[in-house]
């Protein structure tokens, strides 16, 4: 049997394209999310602070770094969340993007969606408890290299996911603490730096002699600003999911782009460009030579902060996209298993971690590589699911709908796709043969489960996620 998202009033719905919805959930009621740690989830699996946007300084100059961050947001990240609003009040239910992409195109499309998006971030996943270590090691140099690094990573990682099987609702507080602790050092440095500003600083294109690195610089963008989809996948465990998504998508985007723009302006203002210095990392030798050791340390606590927020919010997306799949019978019903103690699906978190944990040793820039092209890919599918869902069911109901006809919304999708395209374009054959084979064994694994749901080897549900319809 195919999986499904629910019983047959969903096969109705698909044949007869026309239904307004009135959805509701099997989940629990305890623990569920709230809006502040909502935003502050979104937050973390998009940015996460500042922390990280150097790069685009020292790959093109602070005028373009500057423009870049004003500009890019509302031709990638209004458009991706905007999407993101609509399709999750529209199908508030655990798995996000599966769902859209099975209710558009079918349970194959919905399940190479699932493949994509849970690689994309179980990599991503990967790289958080290494930059977690990189940090510490600037404190503790032991854990620069060798056994001591290693173990550091292990431990981390598995302190990391206990977290996050304690509850989505400690994790969600937790974020909203992290967020403004890690946040911190940026509105010091930006009030202490005030006086030392120098607009002129804002308008260099470079210095001298520096070549422009724009792959670079367009990808550190995009590392910066994408992930709006993410929190989809938590669209179950969220209170009132149709009211709260867009105020929580509105909120966390004004953050995120004041959390990048407001520090740029003003450490790029304050001291002297010295081009090839800025790296990852950079802002915190930007706070010592305008405050002090003091804010530097600081910076670089708020920096580990940020990460171990960053590490959180993506294990929730990933094992709730685990548990949605389950629900949806894309994966064995063991997958989606709830711990008795914290309701948690404690299952899909260890699958995560471990699949996490082996991504750790390997190659940092082939990560994230990696997990831009299938980013991209699950992207391109997600945009065209949005498209086909708007003419395939033009009367579901929409809690959220994005304010524009057809040929508004193909322009809307067109112009971050070419993006996406470009980023595909530019990527290296290691990273071409590396998605290639993940993406043959995402098909694989569809038709493998398919084969064992017919056999009846393994338990899937048949019913998944309840969603009543109207005609």
């Amino acid at each position: 049997m195919e999986p499904h998202l629910s019983s047959s009033n969903t096969q109705h719905l698909l044949e007869q394209q026309t239904p307004t919805t009135t959805t509701t959930t099997t989940t629990k009621s305890h623990g569920k999310l709230a809006l502040i740690p909502l935003v502050f989830l979104i937050f973390f699996e998009v940015s996460g602070g500042p922390y990280g946007e150097e790069s685009a300084v020292g790959a093109a100059g602070p005028l373009w770094a500057i423009l870049g961050f004003l500009i890019f947001p509302f031709i990638w990240s209004i458009p991706e969340a905007l999407v993101t609003a609509e399709l999750a009040t529209a199908f508030p239910g655990n798995g996000g993007f599966v769902i859209w992409a099975h209710q558009a195109f079918g349970p194959f499309w919905g399940s190479l969606m699932g493949s994509w998006k849970f690689l994309t971030g179980v990599l991503n996943l990967a790289s958080y408890p290494v930059l977690c270590i990189d940090y510490l090691k600037l404190v503790f140099p032991v854990f620069s290299s060798g056994v001591p690094r290693y173990i550091a990573i292990l431990v981390s990682t598995l302190v990391l996911s206990f977290l996050n099987y304690t509850g989505l609702a400690i994790v969600g507080y937790t974020a909203v603490t992290l967020g403004i602790v890690s946040l911190s050092p940026f509105v010091v440095l930006t009030l202490v730096s005030i006086p030392k500003i120098d607009p002129s600083r804002w308008i260099s294109l470079g210095q001298k002699g520096v070549q422009k690195d724009w792959t670079l610089f367009f990808n550190t963008l995009f590392w910066n600003l994408n992930f709006w989809d993410s929190a989809s996948t938590l669209a179950g465990e969220v209170e009132q999911p149709q009211r709260t998504f867009p105020i929580a998508l509105l909120s966390a985007g004004v953050l995120t782009c004041l959390g990048y723009l407001v520090p740029l302006l003003a450490a790029a203002g304050a001291i002297p460009l010295s081009q090839e210095d800025w790296t990852d990392g950079y802002f915190a030798y930007v706070a010592e030579m305008v405050a002090g050791k003091w804010l530097k340390f600081w910076m670089e606590i708020g920096a580990c902060l940020s990460v171990i927020g960053l590490y959180e919010a993506q294990l929730s997306s990933c094992a709730y996209q685990v548990l949605g799949m389950a629900d949806l019978g894309f994966l064995p019903q063991f997958f989606g298993v709830r711990s008795k103690w914290f309701n948690t699906p404690w299952v899909a978190i260890l699958v995560s971690t471990v699949i996490a944990l082996a991504g750790c040793y390997m190659d940092f820039a082939d990560i994230i590589s990696s997990v831009n092209f299938l980013y991209s890919l699950g992207m391109l599918l997600e945009f065209a699911s949005f498209l086909w869902l708007r003419r395939k069911m033009p009367s579901i109901d929409r809690p959220f709908r994005v304010p524009m006809g057809m040929p508004g919304l193909i322009i809307m999708c067109l112009i971050p796709s070419v993006f996406l395209v470009y980023v595909m374009a530019v990527a290296t054959r290691t990273v071409y043969m590396v998605s290639f084979i993940l993406t043959v064994l995402g098909i694989l694994w569809y038709f493998f489960m398919k084969f064992c749901k017919s056999k009846m080897w393994l338990q899937f549900n048949n019913t998944g996620e309840k969603l009543e319809y109207e005609d």
